[in-house]
């Protein structure tokens, strides 16, 4: 099992470290309702990556298996696919950054997150994990992993766990932060709210060129052995 977790460990560090979650969660702790809209969108965020990755991982075994028991030509065909995917993103996101002197675009639905409360929270995590099509992307080369591995359920019950647990952690992380020392935060929370907000499209840039690469090489070393 360790095996495969290092193979997946870049994609959820990938979603973890994605501007956007970090964002609305500082957002929501930044709110009048910090306690309760911060855990509701932790939940909502949490079990929407598992949902994701439980049924792309599911999709991922009937994918047909090679007599020699190595991943199937398909699979490959499908992390080459995925990895130009990463890479065009790549390009766009650098195309969309800000450019000296310029102020970041906030979508107008983000200006609205500091009034949530803990059922506006979670419908809001949700929502960005399951149709955030950046999630989907980095989480389907996990599930094409997960489903066409040897691991049994008990195993790949954990692996996904721990998949979910360090995509979530840049999430988790600040709510717990914030519940055990709310007043010093606030200032730390501002300042790097201020950061992302600019430096988004930059750092999802550089993260799809590296994710993309890595999963064109799975691809490769998949379909020409």
């Amino acid at each position: 099992m360790g095996a495969i977790i290092g193979e997946f460990l870049p994609f959820a560090i990938g979603i973890a470290i994605s501007p956007l979650p970090i964002i609305v969660v500082n957002l929501t702790l930044l709110g009048a309702r910090a306690r309760t809209s911060s855990v509701g969108f932790l939940l909502g965020w949490v079990v929407g990556i598992l949902a994701v990755i439980v049924i792309l991982t599911a999709v991922s075994t009937v994918l047909p298996e090679r007599a020699d028991s190595a991943p199937s030509i398909w699979s490959g065909i499908l992390k080459l696919v995925l990895g130009a995917l990463l890479l065009l993103l790549a390009v766009k996101q650098w195309h969309k950054r800000p450019h000296a002197g310029e102020t970041p675009e906030v979508p107008g639905w983000m200006k609205k997150v500091d009034s949530l409360g803990f059922g506006g929270g979670v419908r809001l995590g949700l929502f960005l994990s399951v149709v955030n099509p950046k999630n989907v992307i980095l989480s389907t080369s996990v599930g094409v992993d997960l489903g066409t591995s040897d691991l049994p359920f008990g195993a790949l019950a954990v692996a996904t766990g721990v998949f979910a647990v360090i995509a979530a952690s840049t999430v988790l992380i600040p709510v717990i932060a914030y519940a055990i020392a709310a007043r010093r935060l606030h200032a730390p929370l501002e300042s790097l709210h201020t950061w992302l907000t600019r430096e988004n499209h930059t750092i999802m840039g550089v993260l799809f060129v590296v994710l993309g690469s890595v999963t064109l090489g799975k691809g490769i070393g998949i379909i020409w052995p």
